[in-house]
């Protein structure tokens, strides 16, 4: 076996580990928690509960409304993708920065901006007395709230670095416009708007944070089920039961993604994406950036807006009181809400520096093509993103809680749980960048006698230092986001941004009202902070990779 070899070996075994001890192990113990009685398993649970009916009605509406905001998501976000992609424009790097602040906020905060905007008191409501929080549509359209983003960096990322003379020759040949795009642009594009979709799909199937605040016992998905059974009603068994189905679920979204990015990679020649953007020509390319910025500042910017108006808005007017009342404790935690702010910055860089480092190991071990077992490998490291956050948050307590993983009242395990979700994104982002370096300098290095760590350090890391940032960023941003896990996990004195924003919601009374609206805020300013910095760094050939 050569040095190469041992070295890609033992980067291999540090996401191997990292993942069976932290998210394998929880997950299988909290199943077998609910269906291994007496030392034997109850596989009968599969079929009494697959067989219920409330079960087939949560699994119907977990997968239509997942269709829907799907389907949804792409008509509204396509246009975007094209005019971030092809179009030139004032304030378009800020902008683009923008429009990726719902995808890193906590859904809780997706919720209650939605909630203020579309519920009861909401903006419709009080000027035309409009609510929609009794319907499925509050819950669609945050979902686009949400994932917009995800199509416009995956779709508009490709879409930039299609070389566009390929569409103009066959212009020249006498093709309609509608017709080169049809037979040239639109077969490239298949793939990405697929892979896009898949994300989406996969985001929404598991939507936990969203369907808590604006959902009903009509409306929920297999993740806020898969809550109530392990939270409320202590049925172990059905929870177990529904967190193998949506695991087959997800497992089967995860495959199908990964035959769609493999033909993404492969299929294309791009160019630079600055060589291919514009400035709007003619009236149909500015009514189309008129109607993207509109649909943005509807969807996007309003509920935002009424979010910061709400963290205003007290009895005697607007000002800063549920800001300054942050500073207390009231008895809804043990310590003063403002504390969660640093609880979460500690936290998420903690779990940024876990992410980062088994990400990265795991990016550079996969640099190379090789065999279905690497490439399985690479797509079971997305598997956290779509597994019940709730199942690992509580498997995390029933399962580390014996030395030598004795951590039920250790600090780390919420930085644990927030860089599981952090290593999907490390890896999406390196890897591509790790893919793109000139192997044969690689080589060169190691004909000249360099070590495989000098290879790394004077070849590799040069090249791929800012993805790595971007990485880290992105890492640090969904870690100050995650929920689902946290809310199991966080002790009552040391709780996160999202965990406090949900403990205000669950109270009544204005004041806990205000306080969480302030909290978001908060935590928006914080993202929007990190994804401006990101946009300054993001490499542009690595546009559009998640």
């Amino acid at each position: 076996m050569t040095r190469s070899t041992l070295t890609r070996a033992a980067l291999l075994a540090v996401p191997l580990v990292f993942f069976a001890v932290f998210f394998g192990y929880p997950v299988a113990a909290i199943v077998a928690r609910g269906l291994l009685v007496d030392g034997s398993w109850q596989w009968g649970q599969l079929g009494e509960v697959l067989g219920d009916e409330s079960t087939r009605k949560v699994l119907w509406f977990t997968c239509w409304q997942a269709a829907a905001s799907t389907a949804l998501t792409l008509a509204l976000a396509l246009p975007g993708a094209y005019v971030f992609a092809r179009l030139s424009f004032p304030g378009k790097r800020l902008l683009h920065a923008a429009v990726t602040v719902p995808f890193v906020l906590p859904t809780v905060v997706t919720g209650a901006a939605f909630l203020a905007l579309l519920g009861r008191g909401g903006l419709l409501d009080t000027t035309w007395g409009v609510r929609l929080d009794n319907g499925v549509w509050a819950i669609l359209l945050a979902h686009v709230f949400f994932n917009y983003a995800v199509v416009v960096r995956t779709v508009g990322g490709l879409w930039a670095q299609l070389d566009p003379r390929q569409e103009e020759a066959a212009r020249v040949l006498g093709a309609s416009r509608l017709t080169a795009w049809r037979r040239v642009t639109l077969p490239a594009l298949v793939p990405s708007v697929a892979a896009a979709g898949l994300m989406v799909f996969l985001f929404t199937f598991t939507s936990f944070g969203v369907i808590q605040i604006l959902g009903s016992p009509r409306h929920a998905t297999l993740e806020v089920e898969i809550y109530r059974q392990t939270a409320q009603l202590l049925r172990l068994s059905t929870a177990s039961v529904l967190t193998l189905l949506q695991l087959a679920a997800v497992v089967a979204l995860l495959v199908a993604h990964r035959l769609i990015t493999r033909r993404r990679e492969t299929a294309l020649a791009l160019v630079d994406p600055a060589s291919t953007s514009h400035r709007p020509r003619g009236a149909g390319q500015w009514a189309l950036l008129a109607g993207v910025l509109t649909t943005i500042g509807l969807l996007l910017a309003l509920p935002l807006g009424v979010l910061v108006e709400r963290s205003l808005s007290g009895p005697d007017g607007y000002g800063f009181a549920h800001y300054r009342a942050l500073a207390h404790a009231d008895g809804t935690f043990l310590v003063a809400p403002w504390e969660a702010v640093g609880n979460s910055l500690r936290f998420a860089a903690v779990a940024t520096v876990i992410a980062v480092v088994v990400g990265g190991c795991a990016a550079i071990a996969l640099t190379r093509r090789a065999s279905r077992l690497t490439r399985g490998f690479d797509a079971l490291l997305m598997l956290p993103l779509g597994t019940s956050a709730v199942t690992v948050g509580f498997g995390f307590l029933i399962a580390l809680d014996e030395p030598p993983l004795d951590l039920r009242s250790s600090w780390i395990l919420v930085p644990l749980a927030q860089a599981l979700v952090g290593v999907p994104f490390v890896v999406r982002v390196l890897l591509p960048v790790l893919r793109a370096v000139d192997d044969r300098l690689r080589e060169a290095a190691s004909v000249l006698g360099a070590s495989p760590a000098r290879v790394w350090r004077e070849v590799d890391l040069p090249l791929v230092r800012r993805a790595l940032l971007v990485a880290a960023g992105f890492a640090f941003a969904v870690s100050l986001g995650e929920f689902g896990a946290t809310v199991f996990i966080a002790r009552p004195d040391e709780p996160t941004l999202p965990v406090a924003v949900a403990r205000l919601l669950g109270r009544a009374g204005e004041l806990n009202y205000g306080q969480a609206m302030a909290l978001s805020v908060i935590l928006m300013l914080v993202c929007t902070v990190v994804l401006l910095l990101l946009e300054r760094l993001t490499p542009s050939r690595s546009a559009g990779t998640f």
